[in-house]
């Protein structure tokens, strides 16, 4: 089973925590990528984050789908953030249970990389004196 979000509400992780929770699963895998307050020594004040969504949930399934395929992924849940974000909000949860802990570690890894590299997503970064769009997920 997998579930896939974009939404522009606050993202929970005891939501994608109970999703993915299966008496048949030994390893549960979660990611959980927040807004930190610099980004190469600059001071960030918040971020915009804008999604392609018919793409992007496509391109979330794809992943999802090699994570059942490569390590036997028996629920997965995707959870990106879209809108302005504060510092310490929320941006992307992934949370994966598998039959063994070294493959949720190992696709909830992949997932996140993944992610980063196929899923068009981009935000903007804010700061003190400016701001510049910059992919989400470079």
């Amino acid at each position: 089973m997998i579930d896939i979000t974009i939404s522009s509400k606050p993202l929970s992780v005891s939501q994608c925590y109970d999703y993915v929770h299966d008496q048949r699963a030994g390893g549960n895998a979660l990611f959980v990528g927040t807004v930190r307050d610099q980004t190469q020594g600059k001071a960030v004040v918040r971020l915009d984050f804008e999604a392609y969504k018919p793409m992007a949930i496509k391109e979330m399934q794809k992943i999802a789908d090699t994570m059942v395929e490569r390590w036997s992924a028996l629920k997965i849940s995707i959870h990106h953030r879209t809108g302005t974000l504060e510092l310490g909000d929320i941006a992307v949860i992934i949370a994966v249970c598998t039959p063994h802990r070294k493959a949720s570690f190992d696709a909830c890894q992949y997932a996140i990389d993944t992610l980063k590299e196929t899923v068009p997503i981009w935000k903007k970064e804010y700061f003190e004196d400016g701001a510049v769009w910059v992919a989400a997920h470079p």
